[in-house]
């Protein structure tokens, strides 16, 4: 499977199988869920990356647990949109994950979701460490969530 536009994700959905939003750090990787209608997106979990292959591995444990069609992965443009070493890193990622397990991949803009994140958890007036320990799983919700609601339109 290649990595696709998000229009065609839209053909995958049959209320059966969920999105898997990523966040995909340099020293963690956050990591979100939908339901099977695709209408929420939810923080899942905090991935510690350790090595290619073992969070690859993981990433498949999650794919196959939880029924995945897609994955949404945060695409890391630069402010004014063009493409830095970040999405060089994502897309390579991406690439080397797809030589192990066939899934469609949908990049998906992320610039400002760390900071709509971070934002909801001040609303919810999480102290700063809190705030820290959950910003990765919540900005990939907050990307997933995006892209739910751009399917919804």
């Amino acid at each position: 499977m290649p990595i696709i536009s998000i229009e065609d994700i839209k053909t995958l959905k049959d209320g059966k199988h969920r999105l898997l939003g990523i966040d995909l750090g340099e020293k963690t990787i956050g990591i979100s869920l939908t339901d099977n209608l695709w209408v929420v997106g939810t923080a899942l979990e905090i991935h510690k990356r350790i090595k290619f292959k073992q969070d690859a591995n993981h990433l498949i444990n999650l794919i196959q647990e939880h029924n995945i069609a897609a994955l949404v992965m945060g695409w890391p443009l630069n402010m004014n949109g063009t493409e830095g070493p970040r999405c060089q890193s994502t897309r390579q990622f991406c690439n080397n994950l797809l030589s192990m397990y066939e899934i469609p991949i949908v990049l998906w803009d992320e610039r400002w979701s760390t900071k709509i994140a971070d934002s909801a958890m001040l609303e919810m007036d999480l102290s700063r460490k809190k705030r820290k320990a959950k910003i990765d799983k919540t900005a990939a919700s907050v990307i997933l969530q995006s892209a739910l609601d751009y399917l919804s339109l």
